[in-house]
Formats: C-alpha cells, structure tokens, sequence
C-alpha cells in the first residue's frame, strides 16, 4: 500500500488551517515523508535551516495534523541525509512511472453503466492507435477515472509497441513548459517533444482556454500529429462546446473524433471497486464491509479509493482489525473533511442577490439595468462552475432565458475576470460566502 504520500498530501492540506500558503511553500518545499514506524512520522528534509525551524516552530501543528488524521498522537522525527540513510537499509529506488506501472491498466479499471462507453472507446484506441477516433476526448467531473483510462491506453500501446514514444502532460503544465522554453530559447526542443510523439495525453485541457499563446501552440501540435496518424487523447472537466474561451478552431478539432463523458458511479460499480482496490492490496474485506463503503461513498472513485486507503492505514499503522467499527470511523472522519458541498442554484442566487443588495424576483426577472444584468452574469456564472446545472437548466431559473443567453453570460464574466481585477474578488468574495454561509 503507497499510503505515505497520501498521508503527507493529507498533512499538508490540514496545515493549511494553521499555516498561510507563504509559510508552508518556503519551510516544507524540500520536506519528504518518508515512513511510518512505530507512531513515529519520519521525514526528511536536506536543508539544516529548514529542518531546525520546522523542529522548533511546526512540531506541535504536525502532530495535530496526524491526531486529526487519525486520532491518535504520532511522534514527528526530522532526519538529515545521514538519518535518511540509516533509516533505509538501501537506497530507495525512485518510484515507478505512474504511465509504465501496473496500477493504471484496463485490468484494473471497474467497468459499470457510468463510463462503459468511455472504456470501450479507450480499448477501441489503445488497440489501433490513430485508425478508429483522433483526437478521443473523455469529460467529466473530477475523480471519477478519466486520468485511469489514459494511463491504461499508454500501458496497453507501451505493451504492445515497446519503443512508441509517450509524452503525458497536463493542461497548465503544457503552458508552465511553453513559458520556459520561450524564456530560455528553446522553442525547438519543446515543439519536437510533443510533436515526435507517438501518443500524446493532455489531462484537463481545459487549462489551456484562454491562454492564447498556449492555444497557437497546441494549435499546430495538434495538426502535426492528427495529420501524421498519431493518436490524441485529452480528458477535461466539461466537453469542448462549453469551454467559453476556447478558440473555435480548437473547439472543432476537439470534436472531430470522439467525445464521451464518465459518470458518477452506481452502487454496484461502487461496490466492484471497493472489492477490486482490495484484491489489488492483498486485503480481505467482508461483503458487509463493502457494501457499507459503497452506500456511503457516493461522490467519485478517488473518494472510495480514498477510504480505502485510510481504512488500510488504520489497519498498517495502528493495528486496527478491519470490521464495521474501523469502516464506521473511517467513513465519519471523511465526511467530516469532506469539501465536495455543492450549493443549490437557489443558494448562490440569495447570496448573489444578498451582496448585491436586490431582490430575487429583480435578479430572476426580465430587468435590463446595468447593474441587474451584471449581477444576473455573475450568478449564471457561478450556478455553472459550482453546480452540475446544464446551460438550459441554468436558464430556467432565470425566467427561461435561452441557452444561447446563458452561455454569452458565462462568457463575458470569464473574459473579463482575466482583466478586470475588481470582479475577480467579487468572484472569489462571493465564491467564499456561498461555501461558508450555506453549508
């Protein structure tokens, strides 16, 4: 079980209530976590300016940290290079790439009424490259396998092509790389990088909207490989026609191929997947135990596999027999962390109108004003980002105003928060205040 990681990530996060972003980026950057042995919390940090101040100052808020995590106390030791190697016999090898592993394959994927379709078309794919749908583009909301299945593609081509070259890059990642190659003069060696490729997989291409340097690029990358026969996969959040500041020139190409979408789970695929994370792991757990995971663990796959991971920490780290107790505890911590609350449209309308100082009826209605229509952009707009409403959906609240009417609205306060900053914190004030004030 790789829980390690996920426990630092964990530690991290809820340092985040103590500590600002500044504090934890400049003291922890070249920290790593390393074991768990004995209730003592092993990490690493090389530098000994760094690793003396978290020893005097953030000791206690990283032992909070694993008290909250779970629920008993940890002892925090902080090793230098010399204490690194004692600690480990050898040295550790660097883990293996998630693309080349065995833990992302089509084998391991659970299969259910939810992202069928998408599985099939990503076999579809990874069988005969280029031949059946370029680009594939698979949308849907966060956690639910999109990232999965672009791993078992390149798997499945790795296996059955040895030397086809693979490049795997994120969405904002493609525009860091860009930057940095214009910075430092090498514009050719990122082109050949995701040009040459075989198999290019952009995770949330969505990042890329916007930027219209980045875009230009991934313009003519796009076109070198689709026109070369090699394959293009992407996954995104949302499907390329509600990408309001996506070049339309990108938005067709998105969509010559195939566009599929992943679903929440059902309870049965839900249940699949508890069974099948736990014969990976070598655990046994009950039909009872599983079921009661399932039915509780609605939201997406990452968060069942999360509760798996922190019912198998109870069991690794503390002992803890795996039975209706442990799983009880588990599913309460994780409800109580959880940050996935999704307001009601009618949530963000009250709190719109309550910033704004209007009525409801004004803001729902057909009034023109300047001030109105700018309040109404920014409720459909926030509706959109912080709700699974469609566009028509959205547009029902507001006294069935079109589709076409909604997705203008979306788009000019998406164009103009990039520019106006006085709108962007009213964004993020009133983003705050739905979350805080109506959960």
């Amino acid at each position: 079980m790789n829980s390690i990681s996920d426990i630092w990530k964990s530690v991290l996060e809820l340092l985040k209530n103590d500590l600002s972003e500044i504090a934890i980026k400049t003291w922890f950057d070249e920290v790593e976590a390393l074991d768990i042995k004995d209730k003592t919390f092993f990490l690493h940090c090389p530098n000994t300016f760094k690793r003396d101040t978290i020893e005097s100052l953030f000791v206690d808020n990283l032992r909070a940290a694993l008290k909250t995590l779970f629920s008993h106390d940890f002892e925090v030791k902080i090793l230098d290079d010399a204490g690194r190697e004692q600690l480990f016999a050898s040295a550790t090898q660097k883990p293996t790439s998630l693309l080349e592993s065995g833990d992302f394959t089509f084998d391991t994927f659970v299969v259910g009424d939810s992202n069928k379709l998408a599985h099939a078309a990503a076999r579809a794919v990874a069988d005969a490259p280029a031949e059946h749908y370029n680009p594939l583009f698979i949308y849907g909301n966060s956690g639910l396998g999109k990232t999965h299945l672009i791993y078992a593609i390149a798997h499945k081509i790795k296996q059955n092509k040895a030397n086809a070259k693979i490049v795997y890059i994120k969405g904002d990642d493609f525009t860091n790389e860009l930057v940095t190659a214009i910075r430092e003069g090498k514009n050719f060696e990122f082109r050949s990088k995701y040009r040459d490729a075989d198999l290019l997989l952009m995770d949330d291409v969505q990042f890329i909207a916007g930027r219209k340097q980045t875009q230009e690029e991934f313009f003519h990358t796009f076109n070198t490989l689709y026109e070369s026969k090699r394959q293009i996969v992407l996954t995104s959040d949302r499907p390329p026609q509600e990408m309001m500041q996506l070049e339309d020139r990108l938005r067709t190409r998105f969509e010559w191929g195939l566009l599929v979408d992943v679903q929440p789970p059902d309870f049965e695929t839900r249940l699949a997947i508890v069974k099948n994370k736990a014969a990976q792991w070598g655990t046994f757990i009950s039909d009872d135990i599983a079921k009661y995971i399932a039915e509780n663990v609605t939201t997406n796959v990452r968060q069942i596999e999360g509760m798996m991971n922190k019912i198998l920490a109870y069991r690794d780290l503390l002992g803890d027999e795996i039975d209706e107790e442990t799983a009880n505890r588990a599913v309460r911590d994780m409800l109580k962390k959880s940050t996935e609350f999704v307001p009601t449209a009618a949530d963000i309308i009250e709190e719109t109108c309550s910033y704004y100082g209007i009525e409801e009826s004004v803001l729902r209605g057909p009034s023109r004003s300047r001030e109105i229509a700018k309040a109404r952009q920014i409720a459909m707009f926030l509706i959109r980002r912080m709700t699974r409403l469609s566009t028509v959906e959205i547009g029902r609240e507001f006294g069935d105003r079109d589709h076409s009417t909604v997705l203008h609205s979306i788009e000019q306060i998406e164009k103009r928060t990039s520019v106006d900053l006085a709108l962007a914190d009213t964004i993020k004030a009133l983003t705050i205040n739905i979350n805080t004030n109506r959960r």
